[in-house]
């Protein structure tokens, strides 16, 4: 998830301080995404630096506020008309793993299958208790999201139980 841009698009909606914006990112994320009030400020330095962000002077409680520039709104479009690509997503430390357990000769692999598919489900069964709670539209679309991913991993992992079943028989 790029900070940068999820807190410029909170900015579109109007100048924000620091504080306020690791809140609103929390809030439309579900809390999924955590994030630190230091990497709010370092990303609005340099978004500042880059001329994404501007100061905005103070709001009435005197807390620095940042509003987005012209700049910023061409940023925050071409992010929304980009479709993410899939090599540009970091590795996925799980298809690491059973590609090492495979090529290991002292690996029990389908143990390690096993302990993944058990922790797979238990954060299936809690993301969809969480989704009941799922406050708005926003939340909703994250707890979805992260839902779907869990089903697609315990598919996979049924995927791989199969291809070692045949590779042994």
């Amino acid at each position: 998830m790029s900070i940068r841009h999820g807190l410029l698009a909170l900015l579109s909606r109007g100048p924000r301080y620091g504080y306020q914006l690791r809140v609103e990112f929390e809030a439309s994320t579900g809390a999924t995404w955590p994030l630190n009030i230091g990497q709010v400020y370092t990303t609005l330095s340099r978004m500042e630096r880059d001329g994404l962000v501007a100061p905005g002077g103070a709001d009435d409680q005197g807390r620095a506020v940042y509003a987005i520039t012209e700049d910023g709104l061409r940023e925050l479009e071409r992010w929304f008309a980009t479709p993410v690509d899939q090599a540009a997503r970091p590795r996925d430390e799980l298809v690491i793993k059973l590609a090492m357990a495979v090529a290991a000769d002292d690996v029990d692999v389908t143990a390690v299958i096993l302990a993944q598919r058990m922790a797979t489900m238990r954060t299936l069964q809690e993301l969809t208790r969480t989704k009941r709670t799922a406050g708005g539209v926003a939340q909703r679309l994250v707890m979805d999201s992260m839902i779907f991913k869990a089903e697609a991993e315990q598919r996979w992992l049924d995927h791989c139980e199969a291809v070692l079943k045949e590779k042994s028989a």
